[in-house]
């Protein structure tokens, strides 16, 4: 077990089999006042340990359960690549993942971010290994984490990815805020907003089904926040992409790989 202030590093498993999970670390994260969290770690194929000296990219994923491995996926088929880490944030999502409005812990998880989970990973994990650029990506309540988090600390990462923002949350509250800088990439997926009917779907389910859909304004929500910001001079790049034929649930794994390419590319 390893600790960091009042924070304790557990792993989950000692190491998985090089053919099961390769290069692949789990542990519980927890602290004296009850707050606990699972961080998944991965790194590169081609790095025979995590003592490596090397230079590397940094991802950090919400509801890294959900994500993690389509995250790690994702990066091995770019090939050789730089070290990636995934944060689910799922176990305590309904304390984090709705950021704009106390009590709702957002402010304590992006401290934790910031002055527990990151040093953990540079100077325990990977203590030799140069981390030049980090980015933070989030989907649907965790992608409305990311927008609180780049209007409130935009210094925190160099690269924002925000897919499918629960951006009606609280009636819209964080379209009143305004970023300072880096780049943003926000997406979405055509089906969220206007939707069709399913195959096996009856009418009446998928009125239902639509009813509910269409209150959350997805594709409105999206272009709006685009559209208040996209020529915010202290941001150095705004992209706004819809993913045509994909819904709230498919477009998250597809957000990851394009949002990989955009951060690591840049």
């Amino acid at each position: 077990m390893s600790a960091l202030g009042n924070w304790s590093f557990t792993p989950l498993v000692s190491a998985f089999q090089p053919t099961i999970l390769p290069n692949v670390q789990f542990w519980n994260v927890s602290n004296n006042v009850g707050l606990e969290y699972q961080v998944e770690v991965s790194w590169p194929f081609e790095w025979a340990s995590q003592d490596v000296d090397a230079a590397a990219l940094a991802m950090y994923v919400l509801d890294g359960n959900a994500l993690g491995m389509t995250a790690t996926e994702a990066w091995k088929r770019r090939g050789p690549s730089p070290a990636r880490h995934r944060l689910p944030a799922a176990p305590a999502r309904g304390k984090h993942a709705e950021p704009h409005r106390p009590p709702s812990g957002a402010d304590d998880f992006i401290a934790f971010l910031d002055k527990v989970l990151r040093p953990f990973i540079r100077s325990t994990v990977f203590p030799n290994v140069n981390f030049t650029r980090d980015a933070l990506y989030g989907h649907s309540f965790g992608g409305l984490f990311v927008i609180y988090a780049l209007l409130n600390q935009p210094e925190l990462f160099d690269t924002f990815l925000t897919a499918s923002p629960a951006i009606f949350w609280n009636n819209g509250s964080i379209l009143n805020d305004h970023p300072k800088k880096p780049a943003f990439r926000i997406s979405y997926g055509s089906l969220e907003q206007f939707p069709i009917r399913r195959r096996t779907e009856t009418k009446e389910d998928f009125q239902f089904r639509k009813g509910i859909i269409e209150t959350f304004r997805m594709t409105d929500n999206c272009q709006e926040l685009y559209r208040r910001i996209r020529n915010n001079p202290r941001l150095r790049d705004v992209i706004l992409k819809e993913y045509q034929g994909q819904d709230h649930a498919s477009v998250g794994a597809t957000s990851i790989t394009d949002g990989i390419d955009y951060f690591a590319d840049w």
